[in-house]
């Protein structure tokens, strides 16, 4: 881990044919119970879990942990620890109500409120509305606003994943289970800023979702002389049956160029 940023696991349930989910905004389950047993201790284990606005949005989701707690044999009583939601929505286009699960479960004491990372407040955006703003801080969620930026005229401005990671630390959250969905998986693994991925875990389940549904797949990667070549591989690999599913777990191999002097 680097001072500067929090220890990050990539982590994310896939088809046989790399789909996250039949359709964009379609939820899609994927995990046997072994896996989603698995998914929920890595989340004890870390301080926050991050998911784009898309996500939320599609599936609503909790993000807790539902572990019971140590020693509670009736299993009734959840972790004491509980990650921190944290969602990337750069627009702030996610309306926040007290109606939303994680919301709801932070209420409940079964969760914390979401830390959302977003562009608007900064330069000539307006902040959020002060009513999500008041949901969020009510049960100690918040805003965080980090600058946006385009590449281009056709592209929308995004965040770079270094400030994200760095605004993340500095809440004091020296872990991440990124997990979700397809464009925050993919923006991740494209080009260096796979460099800051310290762990991978994946796991595939018996399906193929077929052709049209969310897919996890970086953006081509080509060699000096205009040849595609491999985009991301693995090293330190271990296959880990779990019911149906198998867990892929491994680190991104760091491809170091050797330069030519003369």
């Amino acid at each position: 881990m680097q001072p500067s940023r929090p220890f990050v696991t990539l982590t994310f349930a896939t088809s046989l044919d790399a789909s996250l989910a039949l359709a964009p905004g379609t939820r899609t389950a994927l995990s046997g119970p072994q896996s989603k047993a698995m998914t929920h201790f890595l989340r004890r284990r870390h301080a926050a879990i991050c998911v784009g606005v898309g996500t939320i949005e599609a599936d609503d989701p909790g993000l807790n942990c539902r572990l019971a707690a140590d020693h509670d044999t009736d299993g009734d009583r959840p972790s004491p620890h509980q990650p921190r939601p944290i969602v990337l929505d750069p627009g702030a286009r996610w309306a926040v109500s007290e109606d939303n699960k994680v919301i709801r479960l932070a209420r409940e004491g079964r969760g914390l409120a979401p830390f959302v990372i977003t562009a608007r407040g900064s330069g000539l955006l307006p902040p959020p509305p002060a009513d999500w703003s008041g949901v969020l801080q009510r049960h100690g969620g918040k805003y965080i606003t980090i600058p946006a930026h385009r590449a281009g005229d056709e592209v929308p401005p995004r965040f770079r994943w270094a400030e994200i990671l760095a605004a993340v630390r500095d809440e004091g959250l020296t872990s991440i289970m990124i997990e979700g969905g397809g464009q925050v998986i993919n923006s991740l693994l494209d080009g260096p800023d796979n460099g800051l991925v310290d762990s991978v875990i994946v796991t595939i389940a018996p399906t193929w979702l077929g052709q049209g549904g969310v897919v996890v797949s970086p953006a081509r990667v080509f060699d000096a002389e205009g040849k595609p070549k491999p985009a991301v591989r693995l090293e330190d690999v271990e296959w880990i049956p779990l019911g149906e599913d198998v867990v892929l777990c491994g680190r991104i191999q760091r491809c170091e160029e050797e330069s030519i002097e003369g």
